[in-house]
């Protein structure tokens, strides 16, 4: 039996999901702040290069581990965050799955300037962001999960993932429309791959200038 008491309310629930849409926001406003940046940057390695190419490969790798991470750690959290503490599958290795792969997806961004610069000031600048939203969201969940948070706080690593952790769990009661929605979101990174091809078109036809670069 399921001790009411220590459901979250609606305003608990409710409050989570602000912090689940200001996540959303960051990641958002990231990629718009980056794109266009980068839209005076460039590689030191010329487009159409062997090492340009390989880059930019490298970086649709990243986006679609990035897209299918998140989905995965949707299959286990499924709206379970604010009810109980989930410790399956992605939750075992880190706490913070779908943060941890949208940074991947986001270094694979980077990857598409064909530089390696741009994989890690992606990766640095989503990391850095969104910890500051994982700092006040544990706060949320130590005061909403109590004690059994507390403990698999101490036990899993907050972002990089331990995989010796690793256990398949239970992905609960799964609900479509919330791996719809992930699906959704991470496409966000597949306009990446366009709109670079495009930059790089502008930069070499002098329509757009080239203030920087980028190794």
């Amino acid at each position: 039996m399921v001790d009411e008491t220590k459901l979250p309310t609606d305003n608990q629930i409710e409050g989570l999901g602000g912090y689940q849409y200001m996540r959303r926001i960051v990641l958002a406003v990231l990629i718009a702040v980056l794109f266009a940046a980068l839209l005076f940057g460039q590689s030191t390695f010329p487009p159409d290069t062997p090492m340009h190419e390989s880059i930019e490969m490298f970086g649709v790798l990243l986006i679609f581990l990035g897209i299918v991470g998140r989905l995965w750690s949707t299959l286990y959290i499924g709206g379970r965050k604010s009810s109980e503490v989930v410790t399956g599958g992605p939750y075992s290795i880190t706490r913070n799955p779908l943060y941890l792969f949208s940074t991947v997806a986001a270094a694979g961004v980077g990857a598409q300037i064909g530089s390696f610069s741009g994989i890690i000031l992606f990766a640095l600048l989503c990391a850095g962001a969104f910890h500051i939203v994982i700092l006040r969201e544990e706060r949320y969940l130590k005061e909403v999960l109590g004690a059994p948070y507390k403990a698999y706080l101490a036990k899993v690593p907050r972002f990089f993932p331990n995989l010796s952790l690793y256990q398949e769990g239970d992905t609960g009661s799964f609900k479509p429309r919330l791996l719809l929605n992930t699906l959704l979101d991470g496409l966000v990174f597949l306009v990446a791959l366009p709109a670079f091809e495009l930059i790089d078109g502008a930069q070499q036809s002098g329509v757009l200038p080239v203030w920087f670069t980028l190794p």
